[in-house]
């Protein structure tokens, strides 16, 4: 039985989990930055 559609697969389910991380912590860190910039303009 051969290896390859096993390593594809964990290669696929790898790279789809670190592409929603990287995703996720983008829009996570924009919305971070927009509120300490609303924070900063309050007087």
């Amino acid at each position: 039985m051969p290896h390859l559609p096993f390593i594809i697969a964990a290669f696929s389910v790898t790279g789809v989990g670190m592409l929603w991380l990287i995703v996720s912590s983008y829009l996570s860190m924009r919305r971070s930055e927009a509120l300490a910039d609303d924070l900063r303009q309050q007087p």
